[in-house]
């Protein structure tokens, strides 16, 4: 476990690290999680025979929600300008730290569910550089249904997927093309329907289909033992797999 500081937030986060080698996987928590929820929640263990095999490393950290997307006393504006710090830990301190762990720069996939599951597609759309696959699980991909009330600028739009992805166009699309997959996952049921996830899963890979050009599919019961298979990738793919619904 190790604390590492945040000059933009003023404060220090929590990363935790397991293995030894491999990918690196950088694990968001669920809304205004920590960085020990995907351990505590069964996660590594599901994944330890790649931890143990040297393909994958993970990374947990926590999560900035509170003081931002989940702080509903804010107008939706705001909370996307206060995200602005947490995206500054990661990219200016988490990635960095992960590189020299790594002994140098390596491509970084981004996982989450829930919230976890949109910093995972936000982060690899804004910084495919740094994170060429995302893998994103029961996820609600658009801020603006988040209790969201207030006028809305620049933050909030190029926080919001479901905003900017539409608007993609020109050289920086056909970049996005050849850098950056995402992997969407959904499932059907109560959590779902109470959270969006499945609408807003089934929007966001409708959306990414047009603009990307993606394959898409649905994956019924008898079939989702492969999603095992999908979620093992260490390389990504060539052009994004979006799965949904996944049932």
């Amino acid at each position: 476990m190790t604390e590492l500081w945040s000059a933009a937030i003023g404060a220090a986060g929590t990363l935790i690290s397991y293995g030894h080698w491999g990918r690196p996987v950088l694990v968001f928590p669920s809304e205004r999680g920590r960085a020990w929820d995907f351990e505590n929640n069964g996660m590594v263990d599901a994944v330890r025979g790649l931890i143990d095999e040297g393909r994958v490393k993970l990374y947990c950290v926590d999560s900035y929600d509170a003081a931002s997307w989940s702080a509903r006393d804010l107008p939706l504006e705001e909370r996307a300008r206060r995200h602005g710090r947490y995206e500054s830990w990661i990219v200016g301190d988490v990635v960095p730290w992960i590189y020299r762990d790594c002994g140098g720069p390596a491509e970084v996939i981004t996982v989450g569910c829930s919230m976890g599951a949109f910093h995972a597609a936000n982060f690899a759309l804004k910084r495919a550089d740094l994170f060429p696959l995302a893998m994103c699980f029961s996820g609600n991909y658009d801020p603006s249904v988040w209790h969201a009330w207030g006028e809305r600028g620049n933050e909030a739009y190029f926080n919001n997927p479901v905003d900017y992805v539409g608007h993609l166009a020109g050289d920086h699309l056909e970049w996005l093309r050849s850098q950056v997959s995402l992997l969407l996952v959904v499932g059907q049921g109560q959590w779902e329907d109470t959270t969006g996830a499945l609408d807003s899963t089934q929007r966001f890979a409708a959306l990414l289909a047009e603009r990307y050009q993606a394959r898409t599919g649905r994956v019924g019961p008898r079939r989702a033992s492969r999603l095992g298979v999908l979620a093992r990738r260490v390389r990504p793919p060539p052009a994004p797999l979006l799965l949904a619904p996944f049932c």
